[in-house]
């Protein structure tokens, strides 16, 4: 029989922070032992620990039971920074926690990298878990007054504050190097570190800040389609049996652009938004901070000066274009705070049959082209995030003719996901041709910004050919302006940061301060 609360509670804390040590070992990439860390990560580790001990007790007032949830809670974590870093590179970061209410909502985009097998095990586990902590462990209140127990949860949380205090004295450095910071760091510490710095205050000039309009006054503003293309990149350069044709209509723009060329972004496989911030903000990822991360999360609810913000200033009508819901990733929030009058999102496409799961590029190229044929004497720029690459490509299947159609040589057995993405990227290169040919039926001076935001999700495809660098690739084409032939076609390589920039330099919009 429990005499006392310390008597009920001090063996679960000892086995369950000792454990959870155990637990974050589990990790890819592997962090050093907490002894080989500084002090201070293990004040962080433990008094996390012990703050999340004191909740589930306070709920549920069942030790061993509390215990069992943390580090099935950290256990979760962990396999769920396994999954996220064998497809995209990158650890567990603490902005990655917002993703866990959207798999709820949006589950295919996200519990396929996981595995539907490993949640599905995960959700019996826990309700294995709750039954059997529910059953098998009499709750404190029984032996334990009332006052003793809210005493000692009440220590126990002081406790963790004081531990969290202890450690946060000196700000462990980060480098937002995820990876290198795990590595420093440990999984908690690096969570909380992240965390931290998110809440501090965010103070970053814009590129946009800065710029100097060089239109001509009284000359006409030439009308602007930009196309953020899911997962767009030039996959004969990862297979060489890839049909150049795949990509022609791309291949006929570059050869007539104003400039072109592979693009260096700053997400792999997944985060969009990263690319996404980068090119419309002009902002390097050094300069975010932990803010690089997501943007969306903090620092776009600012107001930061964008290329939206500025076309809108000199006279554009400002519209975003994605088929897919605008509270996605909150840009239905941010969005107006950077300078777009109007967002249409998958509201617009309603009874538009889909192609795979999501709606296709050449639906959208022709959602585009109404909004072209609709312009008035106001210009008008259409920014236009794709959804129709958007994995998991593993859950779609290889269709009858797309072996033939899409290659010239067969890829190795396993290879089904480039098949799926090729298909995908051929309606892309037909969406590419469709917004060329009208913007070239339009009067006047009219653009076409086209790039890719990362390259696919592909593990068994690069353990097969190699993975690529991480580049995508973009090109400048306008209707006026490509006459010269010492720049049609000039390629040259480029960081998503600088893309817009040189945009409108081309277009004749800004000039360098």
């Amino acid at each position: 029989m429990v005499k006392s609360f310390w008597e009920a509670v001090a063996l679960p804390v000892f086995v369950g922070v000792s454990l959870s040590f155990l637990v974050e070992q589990l990790l890819q990439p592997r962090p050093p032992p907490f002894w080989k860390r500084p002090s201070a990560t293990f004040a962080i580790h433990a008094g996390l620990w012990l703050l999340l001990f004191a909740f589930e007790l306070s709920v549920f007032r069942r030790p061993w039971f509390a215990t069992t949830i943390v580090l099935a809670f950290i256990f979760f974590v962990v396999m769920v920074g396994n999954a996220k870093f064998h497809s995209m590179r990158e650890p567990f970061l603490f902005q990655d926690f917002e993703y866990f209410t959207d798999a709820l909502k949006h589950p295919r985009l996200y519990i396929p990298f996981l595995g539907w097998w490993r949640a599905l095990m995960a959700l019996a586990a826990f309700g294995l878990a709750l039954y059997a902590g529910m059953k098998l462990e009499v709750p404190l209140l029984g032996p334990v007054p009332m006052v003793d127990f809210l005493g000692g949860a009440s220590t126990l949380v002081a406790v963790g504050i004081a531990l969290l205090w202890l450690g946060g004295r000196k700000k462990l450095a980060v480098t937002f190097e995820p990876e290198t910071d795990l590595q420093q760091l440990g999984l908690l510490a690096s969570l909380w570190r992240y965390g931290e710095e998110e809440r501090a205050r965010a103070n970053v000039p814009s590129a946009y800040d800065f710029a100097v309009p060089a239109q001509a006054a009284g000359s006409a503003l030439p009308n602007l389609v930009v196309v953020q293309s899911e997962s767009f990149f030039d996959a004969r350069r990862l297979f060489s049996g890839v049909r150049p044709e795949v990509l022609r209509e791309f291949d006929a723009i570059k050869a007539a652009s104003a400039c072109q060329g592979q693009l260096e972004v700053a997400a792999w496989g997944a985060n969009t938004v990263r690319t996404e911030y980068a090119f419309l903000s002009g902002l390097e990822p050094a300069s975010l901070g932990v803010h690089r991360f997501n943007p969306y999360r903090k620092l776009a609810r600012l107001g930061v000066p964008t290329l939206a913000g500025y076309l809108k200033r000199l006279g554009y009508r400002t519209v975003c274009v994605h088929p897919y819901n605008a509270s996605f990733y909150a840009r239905d929030k941010v969005y107006p705070l950077m300078g777009f009058d109007e967002f249409l999102d998958i509201r617009s496409f309603d009874g538009i049959e889909k192609t795979g799961p999501y709606v296709g590029d050449v639906v959208l190229a022709e959602k585009v082209c109404s909004l072209l044929g609709h312009t008035s004497a106001q210009p008008i720029f259409v920014f236009v995030i794709s959804m129709e690459n958007h994995g998991p490509l593993h859950l779609e299947k290889v269709q009858g003719d797309d072996m033939e159609r899409l290659y010239s040589n067969p890829p190795p057995d396993g290879c089904d996901d480039l098949t799926i993405y090729l298909r995908h990227l051929g309606n892309a290169d037909r969406m590419a041709g469709m917004l060329r040919d009208r913007l070239s039926s339009l009067p006047g001076s009219n653009w076409l910004c086209w790039f890719g935001d990362h390259v696919p999700i592909m593990p068994k495809v690069y353990g097969a050919m190699g993975a690529p660098d991480g580049k995508t690739d973009y090109l400048i084409w306008g209707t006026v302006g490509n006459d010269d032939s010492a720049d049609k076609g000039t390629t040259r390589e480029l960081k998503v940061e600088n893309l817009s920039r040189l945009l409108l330099q081309k277009m004749g919009l800004c000039s360098v301060p």
